[in-house]
């Protein structure tokens, strides 16, 4: 099936995190699909590059410097807009694997007020204009973490759950009005940063993550999905989309070539 192009009433796409992988690969195919994307991030010079280069290929992206923690700011923000037609909640991230017994309550918080509260936000202020573009979709873009623990990772799954409930229950509140709510749910993904975040730049163990894996997925592949669920026809909702490399059954279960 062709993809749909957006109508000039939904055309604008926010994606936030898309200062590196999943979201500034998401954002590059969104505009490749014909919509006008918003780049949100902290890192303002990566944004404005990636808007530069998305221009630079004939499509139309802009830049805009937000930290989706920030609730003032993201209300700010908000009223650049009368409509969009897509918000893609991609911010988020992991900070260490320490069990349960050890963890950082700093490390937890940090990870809640991203995953789940910048979730909260920009839907919040954005989901007026999601509706009166008359074909609005809210994505979240949780993790397999959402739907399944893993030992060394309960702040992690905690707040991916957070999310996947977030976007569960959105969707049972808003039914009939004219949003769809679509939940994206990675599993190996490997970028740049992911996972030498989430130990604190140690590339040691950052690559132990994905030793032996032939094949994770990349930032792109997520990006493809996304792309995808976005634009199927407007009454075509892609509830939850779980999305793994072959050589991943589960979170505790990946094959590994050593």
């Amino acid at each position: 099936m062709a993809t749909a192009a957006p109508s000039a009433a939904s055309r604008i796409a926010v994606v936030t995190g898309a200062s590196s992988g999943i979201g500034a690969a998401t954002a590059r195919q969104l505009a490749a699909s014909g919509y006008r994307v918003v780049l949100t991030a902290r890192r303002k010079d990566r944004i404005e590059a990636l808007a530069e280069e998305i221009n630079a290929a004939g499509h139309s992206a802009a830049a805009y410097q937000l930290d989706v923690t920030d609730r003032a700011a993201v209300d700010e923000f908000a009223t650049a807009f009368k409509t969009i037609g897509v918000l893609v909640n991609n911010a988020g991230g992991a900070l260490g694997a320490d069990p349960v017994a050890t963890g950082d309550p700093a490390d937890w918080r940090t990870m809640y007020e991203t995953n789940v509260i910048g979730t909260l936000n920009l839907t919040q202020a954005l989901l007026p204009k999601l509706e009166a573009s008359g074909d609005g979709t809210v994505v979240v873009v949780s993790s397999t973490a959402g739907h399944a623990t893993y030992e060394g990772g309960a702040g992690y799954v905690a707040a991916k759950h957070g999310a996947h409930v977030l976007a569960e229950t959105l969707r049972l509140e808003i039914v009939g009005r004219p949003v769809r709510v679509i939940e994206i749910a990675p599993g190996m993904v490997k970028t740049d940063e992911f996972a030498l975040t989430r130990f604190g730049g140690d590339e040691e163990k950052a690559g132990k993550v994905y030793e032996g894996v032939a094949e994770p997925l990349s930032a792109d592949d997520v990006a493809d999905t996304i792309t995808w669920a976005v634009t199927r026809p407007s009454h075509v909702n892609i509830d939850l989309l779980v999305v793994r490399p072959r050589a991943q059954a589960s979170n505790t279960k990946v094959h590994r070539e050593l």
